[in-house]
């Protein structure tokens, strides 16, 4: 009896075992640091447009040449009016290669099915077709007391808003990314307004991720086929000096690209418990992972907000309570850190970085929200 309990323990243990590893082994690789070759930061532009609209938040690269949008280019959404009232910004803006600027889109909020008006957050993405779709988390004054529910805003490739994305689970979007195709796309939300303003600043466990499927018909505007919580119970809270604090940044891994179920993770910035989590299968989830596995916490993420995968699987995260970037392997280990930004705070570079993109020609890309410009570490 004996014999074969232990032998029964033995084939458990090697079973976990196996099941520990082959999660861990489909994270990727640790090594081929890209931050420890990059060392020069220079400042491409200012992204103030001519409105005077300030605190850039959201950042991404056009992939596909489409009408206005050219590949190569660069656009910003702004989330504060000349006034610097947070949740109040109405432009998009479009830099060239060559660091010029132009007003890709100014939204009027006059009569547009959005609730609470227009303030464009860190939610951007711009699909291969050429729709333009930007989150908005609106206020009246710029005060957190004032946050409304907001929506998806979806423009065509010359800037003109074209319908809006409502739902009671889209609530105060504050950061995306996408997959898509010509037949559809897959749009990866997070959520933070879901009981925070009532709560006064007290911290909430609602903070969502919802996956928005579409369908993409020639010549038509994206349709809502679907959307599904695949993320649920991430801390938030509303701030004075940031609007609201809650899962932010998301970035898909490489293998997603290739519809690998075993191997394709969404990751998020769990800003208030400081850590990066992963949820697996995002693409056909039909339920919530909660707030997901793990993969690195601690070290040197201090607040992680924005969030974006290079090539190579590496997830590269700025610090919303200081001005560091940080390199974190699929497996999560923590490779290396750089100083973006050492002005203002204290800390120096306290509220300063947000959105944060990757080109493998241009190294990385980044807004600074303290001096309002676009920047670049290669």
């Amino acid at each position: 009896m004996w014999r074969r309990q232990f032998q029964y323990l033995v084939f458990v243990s090697v079973a976990v075992v196996a099941l520990v590893w082959g999660a861990v082994t489909a994270f990727g690789d640790d090594s081929g640091s890209i931050l420890k070759q990059l060392e020069n930061i220079k400042v491409i532009t200012s992204t103030v447009p001519a409105n005077g609209d300030i605190n850039p938040y959201g950042i991404v690269e056009v992939q596909h040449t489409v009408g206005k949008l050219q590949r190569g280019h660069i656009l910003i959404s702004n989330f504060n009016n000349s006034s610097n009232q947070q949740g109040t910004g109405t432009t998009i803006v479009d830099v060239a290669p060559d660091g010029s600027i132009t007003t890709f889109a100014q939204i009027d909020a006059t009569n547009l099915p959005c609730p609470g008006g227009v303030g464009l957050t860190t939610a951007l993405t711009v699909l291969r077709s050429g729709w333009v779709i930007v989150g908005s988390l609106p206020t009246s004054d710029g005060t957190s007391a004032t946050a409304q529910a907001g929506c998806l805003i979806v423009l065509d490739n010359s800037g003109n808003v074209v319908e809006t994305f409502t739902d009671p689970r889209i609530n105060g979007p504050w950061d995306m990314t996408s997959m898509d195709s010509e037949e559809g796309a897959h749009l990866f939300v997070t959520n933070v307004l879901n009981g925070t303003v009532p709560a006064n600043g007290a911290v909430v466990n609602q903070g969502t991720i919802l996956r928005i499927d579409l369908a993409l018909f020639q010549a038509q505007k994206p349709a809502i086929e679907s959307i599904t919580e695949i993320g649920s119970g991430f801390a938030e809270r509303t701030d004075p000096a940031a609007l609201v604090i809650g899962p932010t940044g998301v970035g898909l891994s490489p293998a997603c690209a290739e519809e690998d179920d075993d191997g394709c993770v969404l990751y998020v910035a769990d800003s208030l418990n400081n850590r990066i989590a992963a949820i697996r299968n995002p693409l056909r989830r039909r339920g919530s992972a909660g707030t997901g596995l793990t993969v690195s916490t601690g070290g040197s993420l201090n607040d992680p907000l924005g969030l974006t995968v290079a090539p190579n699987g590496h997830i590269l995260v700025v610090n919303g309570n200081d001005g560091f970037i940080t390199e974190i392997t699929p497996r999560g280990r923590q490779l290396a850190k750089v100083l973006l930004d050492n002005t203002g705070g204290p800390p120096p570079g306290n509220g300063t970085l947000f959105g944060v993109t990757f080109d493998p020609l241009r190294g990385v890309l980044f807004v600074d929200d303290g001096s309002n410009t676009l920047n670049s570490l290669n």
